[in-house]
């Protein structure tokens, strides 16, 4: 949706979970034999200033990425970590940043993003690095335009917003056309899990789509609105499994942190 900005919700717990397993994924793509074609459908700003307006209005990534840099981390999260360290809270990478830091020279990269705010903020932050191609477009549709070429291994992110139940029914629609589109590519979805279980139907569908990476952490949640964001999953086809193993262990261990952090 275009009312939707990434930047007040930055460096949140889901957050955490979704860059870490995705930077499991870019290193072992990034030592493969292939060149990289990475696409992300909803890319937003790429970095984010965690000490900025939109991240302090709800400060979300206090009990989010602050947290863990200011405790005892999981090991398997140690490189993501060290990243944002090296970077700054005031330079937190979404994951084009994290993308660009991960990938090598012979990458190629294309993000989607429809906000037009969104998309300069994007543009600034990235659009100098000659690997990134970013466009003012539906991620959906215009990533089903693209194809890799001879010899690339492909990784797709598809990070929608998940603002209503269209969401995850447009979702739902797309994710078959990409499977079929690209036979042999890695295709990645993030998935919001709530306490009103309003995700189950569409995991199940992912499922029976062929899922072999289903890795989600959940953390207490206070009070009992039925429609609390409870955790999160990242869900993804023909990853290799050694990733899928690492992933597993890191939300496995994520969950518990949260756990005994609470």
């Amino acid at each position: 949706m275009l009312s939707y900005q990434h930047g007040f919700h930055a460096g949140n717990r889901a957050d955490v979970l979704k860059h870490a397993v995705l930077d499991l994924i870019l290193k072992d793509a990034a030592k493969g034999p292939r060149p990289v074609f990475y696409v992300e459908t909803h890319s937003g700003r790429g970095r984010y200033d965690l000490t900025g307006a939109q991240a302090k209005k709800k400060d979300e990534a206090a009990a989010g990425v602050r947290a863990l840099l200011s405790g005892t981390v999981p090991p398997g999260m140690a490189d993501w970590l060290s990243l944002v360290k090296q970077r700054g809270i005031m330079d937190y990478p979404g994951s084009p940043a994290l993308a660009l830091a991960r990938l090598p020279a012979s990458a190629r990269c294309v993000f989607f993003e429809r906000h037009p705010a969104e998309f300069r903020a994007l543009t600034d932050a990235i659009g100098s690095d000659p690997r990134a191609l970013i466009r003012e477009a539906d991620g959906y549709a215009g990533a089903l335009k693209l194809a890799p070429r001879g010899g690339e291994q492909l990784v797709v992110l598809s990070d929608p917003s998940y603002e209503t139940r269209r969401d995850i029914e447009a979702l739902a629609l797309w994710t078959p056309k990409a499977l079929k589109r690209w036979p042999t590519g890695m295709v990645v979805l993030w998935l919001p899990l709530y306490r009103d279980g309003r995700e189950a139907e569409f995991g199940e569908l992912l499922a029976s789509l062929g899922a072999n990476l289903i890795a989600g952490a959940r953390w207490p949640v206070k009070g009992t609105e039925a429609s609390s964001l409870e955790g999160s999953a990242m869900v993804g086809f023909r990853v290799p499994k050694p990733v899928c193993d690492a992933a597993h262990t890191l939300a496995a261990d994520l969950e518990a942190w949260w756990a005994k952090a609470s």
